[in-house]
């Protein structure tokens, strides 16, 4: 397993360009099983998650015409649906969360999808009952393989047939899952309390321009008038807000001058009021975000009435819960306290152990809320070891360890390597002192 080596304390200058959205290429990159056509799909972001699911794809029989970097372009005409009762696949499959994605294309358009129990972050319990009860209403049969944890769904003879439906959680993957299967129901499928992130508006607007009919795309109500059949496309995936979100918080940290190239503003929502609220500077140019270097610090803004300041995460539009760990670790360095309150996950702020060791002032008040006591941001965080337990929290600690004083040890890396594409090279073009080992 490979670390990182980071002197920390050193300020970076720069650009630098987010890659294409993780979380939207999860479920573009499922989507191409709809149609037998020929489907591109540009800024793919070169990650571990995405390349295990372009792999499977390519197992299933999908052919995979690689273009430019970052574009690829798919042909599901001859996929091998027995792929999916293999031992193989059992195994493949279970090990990225993203995979559940592609049960509802399958059963829309072969009857019949199946699917491991899928892996992904240790961060708490991940129900799958949202996607699974949402098939169950377009009249799907469910099964269930208690000893080897395995899922099936399987259409009756006579098809999917469109349904109403309120979902009991608005589940981002639940609803693009839902979503695919829909499509190519019969009949007209009503979806309340649906996900409404950028990135499932992005599938619902390629979906359309493949020959769905999908409207209150936006909404937390989608209606869904079943079509035939769908052709193919082209389709680009916006940049991963994730990610500037992560750039953001580096800038602050490390009292670097930074410019974001190319974030789509209006797919940002509250990102960047909340990280204005720790008291960073962030200027709109254009489509680009420009941080100045924070060299006398930031100061939280505390409520109205003088209250702490509390962070927490919401479904879309509110906060995005993926970037509670980038704030909870700008918040060790900011003047002023703040309460995170993680509300989807029990197990996400376990990783503040790790800051604490570095000298951070952190109350873990329970599985879900934790207290930043901030202080003078002279006082730097000191260097460590320590190993990345998942994604997000995994580049919060490099983040940490950019801005402590001596040299820090990350180990676990794979786990950044799942989310952020060459991550230590992109650092280092704006002068950061890190080295892969």
């Amino acid at each position: 397993m490979g670390i990182f080596k980071i002197e920390g304390g050193t300020p970076l200058k720069g650009e630098i360009t987010p890659q294409g959205a993780k979380n939207e290429a999860l479920q573009i990159l499922c989507a191409v099983l709809l149609t037998g056509d020929k489907v591109k799909i540009n800024n793919i972001p070169d990650i571990i998650d995405i390349n295990k699911l372009i792999t499977l794809l390519g197992n299933l029989g999908v052919k995979i015409q690689r273009n430019e970097p970052g574009s690829i372009t798919f042909q599901a005409d001859e996929v091998n649906v027995g792929y999916l009762e293999t031992e193989a696949f059992k195994k493949e499959g279970g090990a990225l969360r993203g995979s559940i994605m592609i049960v509802g294309p399958l059963l829309a358009r072969f009857g019949k999808g199946y699917i491991p129990k899928p892996g992904g972050d240790k961060i708490g319990r991940r129900r799958l009952d949202t996607h699974f009860e949402g098939f169950i209403n377009l009249g799907a049969k469910f099964r269930y393989n208690r000893e080897d944890h395995f899922y099936g769904v399987e259409s009756p003879k006579e098809g999917l047939k469109g349904t109403d439906m309120l979902l009991d959680e608005a589940s981002v993957t639940g609803t693009a899952n839902i979503v695919m299967a829909a499509v190519l129901a019969k009949g007209t499928t009503t979806v309340y309390n649906a996900a409404c992130e950028p990135y499932l508006q992005q599938l619902c607007k390629m979906l359309n321009s493949m020959g769905a009919n999908i409207t209150g795309v936006g909404s937390n109500l989608l209606t869904i008038e079943g079509v035939e059949s769908l052709g193919g496309c082209e389709h680009t995936i916006l940049p991963d807000m994730i990610e500037i979100g992560s750039w953001i918080g580096l800038a602050a940290m490390t009292k670097s001058e930074i410019t974001i190239k190319n974030v789509s503003w209006e797919n940002l929502g509250l990102i960047p009021n909340t990280f204005r609220k720790l008291g960073i500077t962030i200027e709109k140019r254009g489509d680009d975000i420009y941080i100045p270097a924070h060299k006398d610090g930031y100061e939280v803004k505390t409520d109205i009435d003088g209250s702490i300041l509390t962070i927490a995460d919401a479904p879309w539009p509110g906060f995005t819960p993926d970037l509670l760990s980038i704030v909870l670790v700008v918040a060790t360095q900011a003047k002023g306290d703040v309460l995170i309150h993680q509300k989807m996950f029990e197990s996400r702020l376990f990783f503040v152990d790790k800051l604490i060791d570095m000298g951070a002032k952190i109350m873990l008040c329970d599985p879900h809320r934790a207290v930043v006591m901030g202080h003078n941001f002279e006082s730097q965080l000191k260097a460590t070891t320590m190993s990345s337990p998942d994604i997000r929290a995994g580049i919060s600690l490099l983040i940490a360890a950019l801005s402590a004083k001596g040299t820090s040890t990350i180990q676990n890396i794979e786990q950044i390597d799942r989310g952020y594409e060459r991550i230590d090279e992109r650092l280092r073009a704006i002068g950061a002192k890190i080295v892969r080992a």
